[in-house]
């Protein structure tokens, strides 16, 4: 893509109900036409970083035995649901009803080399191509730079909100949160529990005593607090019939939401409790799926009202030990499989059909990553879906399982960013450092430097700058 165009940015819409709660709208071409929504100098999109640790199950030629290809697709090209799907040894076949929408890349390789916890130098360079201030990455260590979520909040988003900082794990003080970084040594706190997730996003962590507990009480959705502006908005003459669908659509994701989040009470500290006293090194594989399901319908609702342009969603902590469930069979720690052994180190037993087992853990995150795009998907704008206007990336802090490499990492797109990214692809970059990854995915949607040239310097000075070509349309 030449020229870098830029486009009207709009404006947020929202409705203000009792006691300050706001429910954000989608886009209403009614608005638009009538010139409502603000023409600024650019119209951003937006990005959503979904992590999986743990490396994927790509061949390991070299091992001992050597290990096959379970994840990438045979053939380097175009994509279509057809071909995604004949590869159905491959984790990506997952992915086949959504082809159009995919860019998979391979050929990209960590921008860093440092020594220690393959976890930790992987997951504190994953978003910022920045080293640590130590000798070796320790899970104490942390990045010495912006992650690129928080720079695409702080200068795309319209209120200074931030990034939309999301995690599905059950915290226990080794590698929590790993990914979103303010700045140097300042690593954010990852938003463990959908329900305040929502909340935060609805204003109703502000709201008092008496009125929470009137809503608790009551049983009442957040819509019945804007109704009557709810019901003025949608008693408009010049409302159109497809604006009246996507606020149906909107209002109803808002009240199935707060149905699912009541019906699961998320990992709270009972919850936690419970899990530890089975096995404290373990996680409850069916809960962090349902918490992951439910974080990625906040965080299309997020997207779709214009509350944020960046979120991240950290599936499991850094070396991920969740005991995942696949056909009815509850695997061993994740983090063990990823070594092939019942251990967390170098010395263990074999785990039986271990590589099978990764790949397995590849495809449930595959369709948590389809559920993303699902949900994106239902949204439209005045061009197209919601999904459409943004990216979604589907990333690993590491490549592979037992070397735990950062080469070739896994790098699963959806969305083309307004044209700017090639869909319905499977490319190779080239053996480049991942830098030029972030440094492609900010300029697509809407970053840019100041004198107004597309990022290509984000991370580490020491770094070779530029774009990834093969990713542009």
């Amino acid at each position: 893509m030449s020229g870098f165009a830029k486009r009207p940015f709009p404006r947020r819409l929202f409705l203000t109900g009792a006691a300050g709660v706001t429910v954000g709208l989608p886009f209403l071409e009614t608005f638009a036409s009538k010139g409502a929504r603000a023409a600024g100098p650019d119209d951003p999109g937006f990005v959503v970083f979904m992590r999986q640790g743990n490396g994927c199950s790509q061949a390991l030629p070299y091992s001992n035995p050597a290990e096959p290809e379970m994840f990438w697709p045979r053939n380097l090209g175009a994509l279509t649901a057809a071909s995604l799907a004949a590869d159905s040894d491959r984790a990506t076949s997952e992915l086949s009803a959504y082809a159009d929408d995919l860019l998979l890349v391979r050929g990209v390789r960590g921008a860093l080399s440092i020594g220690g916890c393959g976890h930790a130098r992987g997951a504190l360079q994953a978003l910022t191509a920045q080293p640590t201030g130590d000798a070796e990455a320790t899970n104490n260590s942390l990045a010495l730079g912006e992650s690129l979520d928080n720079r695409i909040a702080r200068e795309l988003n319209v209120d200074g909100t931030g990034p939309l900082t999301l995690a599905a794990m059950r915290p226990y003080g080794f590698l929590d949160s790993v990914l979103s970084y303010r700045g140097p040594n300042d690593r954010r706190g990852a938003q463990t529990n959908p329900k305040v997730a929502f909340d935060n996003i609805m204003g109703l962590v502000d709201l008092d005593e008496s009125s929470a507990s009137s809503i608790e009480a009551r049983r009442q959705s957040v819509n019945d607090l804007v109704r009557d502006q709810m019901q003025s908005l949608l008693g408009r003459s010049d409302l159109s019939s497809d604006d009246r669908s996507r606020l149906d659509l909107h209002f109803t994701a808002i009240r199935d939401l707060e149905i699912r989040l009541a019906e699961c009470t998320p990992l709270d500290a009972s919850t936690v409790a419970a899990i530890n006293a089975i096995d404290g090194e373990h996680q409850d594989g069916n809960r962090i799926v349902e918490v992951a399901e439910l974080h990625i319908d906040v965080i299309a609702l997020a997207l779709s009202c214009g509350y944020t342009r960046a979120a991240t969603l950290q599936i499991g902590n850094g070396n991920d030990g969740t005991r995942y469930w696949w056909e009815g069979e509850q695997f061993p720690s994740y983090h063990w499989i990823s070594h092939r052994i019942f251990a967390d180190g170098s010395e263990g037993d074999p785990i039986p059909d271990a590589q099978s087992k990764h790949n397995a853990v590849d495809r449930i995150h595959a369709r948590l990553f389809g559920r993303l795009i699902d949900r994106l998907s239902q949204y439209t704008t005045e061009t197209g879906t919601l999904l459409q206007k943004g990216v979604c990336v589907w990333m690993n802090d590491l490549s592979n399982g037992p070397p735990h490499s950062v080469n070739n990492l896994p790098y699963v797109l959806a969305g083309g960013a307004d044209g700017f990214l090639r869909t319905g692809a499977y490319v190779d970059a080239g053996d480049v450092t991942h830098n030029k990854m972030l440094n492609t995915l900010a300029t697509a949607v809407g970053l840019r430097k100041g004198n107004g040239d597309p990022v290509d310097d984000f991370g580490h000075e020491s770094l070779e700058g530029g774009l990834i070509s093969e990713m542009m349309a």
